[in-house]
């Protein structure tokens, strides 16, 4: 059941579309981002609000006419609510380039979708002294094209704006703390579902809702006896790892099959609050350090680097197996698959291999196949 404290956040998630509506009529201009390589901190310090797209679940039908079957199905729903008004509340649209599919869908809404502004954003591969002077000309060429939307960018305004999802970071960070010691009072639906509030509402609504849910947290950790339930550690502890989920009732799907999720490696998880902050003598500075030192993604990361930072995770949780949960056609994290379950089995760590679709449904078989895989486990 749905604590009381994580009510805001679900009535948050539900309202978006209706509260951004509302601002946008206001006069504050929107910008959507489909991945967390987006600088928001830029598109904030221009004085805009950015919200990530979401796809959702559901039937797609309008899509069809500018994309093929073979696009994951979160490309093909952000553009079906596109398509459909749902995002009528956006001036623009900014990406950081990230997987092939996000980045040629760019130039299907600048085709289709009547925005003031589409724009992609280079992000380099490697971390060299020419790599940060292109980024840094790459951002400032963003911020251009924002104020020329009427943005008033600032280096006092980006500063704020970095110390902004700081703090942001700082407190979902502890909520993954908590959950790693196994003093977490949420569900992994739950906690997924206050992870991704952040994403679809202003930042700073979203800091005052976290500070809120983190004092209320903090003041039940000094209480004694207010740890996991009884009947919790009987549930096999496992790591979820892929890219976008957008059903967090997934979650309670795979902890009813025997599970309990301790740790992920999702893309609107652990890998967009990772590094929580950058480094350097300038706000400028500091942002680049940041995304040039992000969490790796499968889309800009060789599988090595995500091996050892998924050994880790699962080391400090101390989960027992990864469940890899895919969209299907993701060709990034699928191409991983192979050689990361690999390396996971030679450290002793079994996975199992998930493909979602559109409806975000899991069928008698996939649950059999779950439990099957966390009976495997607890039986080690």
């Amino acid at each position: 059941m749905t604590t009381d404290s994580v009510i805001q956040f679900k009535e948050a998630i539900s309202t978006s579309q209706t509260a951004l509506t509302a601002l946008s009529e206001d006069g504050k201009k929107i910008i959507g981002y489909f991945c967390t390589y987006t600088p928001v901190e830029i598109i904030h310090a221009c004085g805009f609000i950015p919200v990530r797209i979401t796809g959702g679940y559901g039937n797609i039908d309008k899509a069809y006419q500018h994309v093929p079957d073979f696009i994951c199905p979160y490309m093909k729903l952000a553009l079906e609510k596109a398509l459909d008004g749902q995002y009528d509340f956006l001036s623009g649209l900014v990406q950081g380039y990230t997987c092939d599919a996000a980045c040629g869908m760019v130039n299907i809404w600048k085709d289709t979708i009547k925005l003031d502004i589409v724009h992609s954003v280079p992000i380099p591969y490697n971390k060299t002294p020419e790599s940060k002077n292109y980024f840094k000309s790459v951002l400032d060429e963003l911020i251009k094209k924002l104020n020329t939307l009427g943005g008033n960018f600032s280096d006092s305004a980006l500063n704020d704006s970095l110390d902004l999802y700081h703090w942001i970071r700082t407190l979902q960070l502890s909520l993954y703390q908590h959950r790693y010691e196994g003093k977490s009072c949420f569900t992994a639906a739950e906690f997924m579902t206050i992870i991704d509030a952040g994403s679809v509402i202003p930042p700073e609504d979203y800091l005052a809702m976290l500070k809120k849910i983190s004092d209320r947290l903090l003041d039940k950790s000094k209480k004694p006896g207010k740890g996991i339930p009884v009947a919790v550690p009987v549930l096999v502890p496992v790591l979820v790892s892929g890219s976008l989920i957008e059903r967090p009732e997934v979650m309670d799907m795979i902890e009813a099959c025997g599970g309990r999720i301790v740790a992920d490696d999702l893309c609107n998880g652990l890998r967009q609050i990772l590094p929580v902050d950058g480094k350097g003598k300038t706000p400028m500075d500091r942002l680049i350090h940041r995304y040039m030192n992000r969490f790796p993604c499968p889309s800009r990361s060789r599988v090595a680097d995500r091996s050892r930072r998924i050994l880790d995770i699962l080391e400090r949780s101390r989960a027992k197996g990864v469940i890899f949960l895919i969209q299907k056609f993701c060709t990034p994290h699928l191409s991983d698959i192979p050689i990361l379950s690999g390396s996971l089995k030679e450290q002793g760590f079994p996975s199992i291999v998930i493909e979602m679709d559109e409806t975000w449904q899991m069928e008698g078989q996939v649950k059999t196949r779950l439990e099957g895989f966390f009976e495997m486990i607890g039986g080690k």
